[in-house]
């Protein structure tokens, strides 16, 4: 359920190129919406930059937000540069601490639009335990952006039992995918092509990073690496483990988590769902031994209820993701190559 915050009452209806001039239509927009929605100690100071205090090993990452349509089925814009962000952290084996947010607006958009990306943020923070620190807004002339992008910049501190690295891979981990696939780029395009079905694809955005902190909480070092696979979708990501690592990859067609309607969206636009981007999935590379405790453990959470293990790594067909079909074939799952799903986040 996402917060309800009653929009203050303004005297402009739309934002302009003045809201972007650093001047008083700049901090009435701010004022009215940003560093009160978002307040806190940090951001209160209303500085350029951020002070922070950071203890031991730190992540870093930073990313651009450009979906179209900005308000999709299951979230906007806001909430998804925030969940993107702090899932990035928590690939990281991080916990999310802080973030930086900026805006570029196209002049024109409904301040009724930007009030309620802002709510999506403020309610994505809350979830996700993570403080906007510092941030930026830029307005751009009509027809020069797409209503608005979002940049940010995440930092958190390593979890202390976190082993995340590309090295400790080996032949026999198994593979473990968080959630059903394709969901959150079917969402996007059943609403680009005017798709209808019996129920609602709704994206799955969210923050994984609770999730993820109790699995190095309980497992640790089981735990050999972590990706979400946004654009290019899982067998972009495999294709890349298996290129990166020197091994092979397989996967089992059956074992693929999947929801129904997802998969008559995908069929219907002759897509396949191992190359549509996503959200709220997270893949987990762990120790044979750990494999169905951690699958277990994160059927147990509200964002792993449908986790599945889907394939193991192997020595054989080195650098290659063999997938093993539903009647038992096998082929070649080659890396995505052009765009398959324009502006999906």
């Amino acid at each position: 359920m996402q917060l309800q915050c009653p929009m203050p009452k303004l005297d402009f209806d739309i934002i302009t190129l003045g809201h972007g001039s650093g001047g008083l239509l700049t901090n009435r927009l701010l004022d009215s919406g940003v560093f009160d929605l978002l307040k806190n100690e940090e951001l209160d100071k209303r500085h350029d930059g951020a002070t922070l205090s950071l203890n031991g090993p730190t992540a870093f990452t930073t990313d651009s937000f450009v979906i179209s349509p900005v308000f999709f089925p299951g979230g906007n814009i806001g909430e998804l540069a925030v969940n993107g962000t702090v899932n990035d952290l928590a690939m990281c084996g991080a916990i999310p601490q802080y973030l930086s947010l900026s805006f570029i607006i196209e002049e024109g958009l409904p301040t009724k639009e930007f009030w309620d990306i802002l709510v999506a943020i403020k309610f994505a923070c809350e979830q996700a335990g993570v403080k906007v620190v510092t941030g930026d807004t830029k307005v751009v002339e009509r027809g020069k952006g797409d209503k608005i992008f979002i940049n940010t910049t995440g930092i958190g501190r390593i979890h202390p039992k976190a082993k995340i690295d590309l090295s400790r891979v080996e032949a026999g981990d198994q593979i473990i995918v968080s959630a059903p696939l394709a969901t959150h780029g079917m969402a996007i395009m059943s609403v680009r092509e005017g798709l209808e079905f019996e129920t609602t694809i709704q994206s799955d955005t969210c923050g994984l990073n609770h999730l993820v902190k109790q699995l190095l909480d309980d497992f640790g070092s089981d735990v050999c690496l972590l990706r979400d696979p946004t654009r290019g979708g899982v067998a972009t990501v495999l294709n890349e483990i298996a290129r990166d690592t020197r091994l092979g990859v397989d996967i089992h067609q059956k074992a693929l988590p999947i929801l129904p309607e997802v998969a008559g969206a995908c069929e219907i636009l002759g897509l396949d769902p191992l190359y549509v981007a996503n959200e709220g999935v997270f893949l987990s590379i762990v120790k044979p031994q750990a494999a169905e405790a951690v699958l277990e453990k994160m059927q147990q959470h509200e964002f792993g209820r449908k986790a599945a293990i889907i394939g193991s790594v192997v020595a054989q067909h080195p650098k290659q993701v063999v997938l093993t079909s539903a009647i038992g074939g096998k082929r070649v799952v080659n890396m995505l190559t052009g765009e398959q799903l324009p502006r999906i986040c």
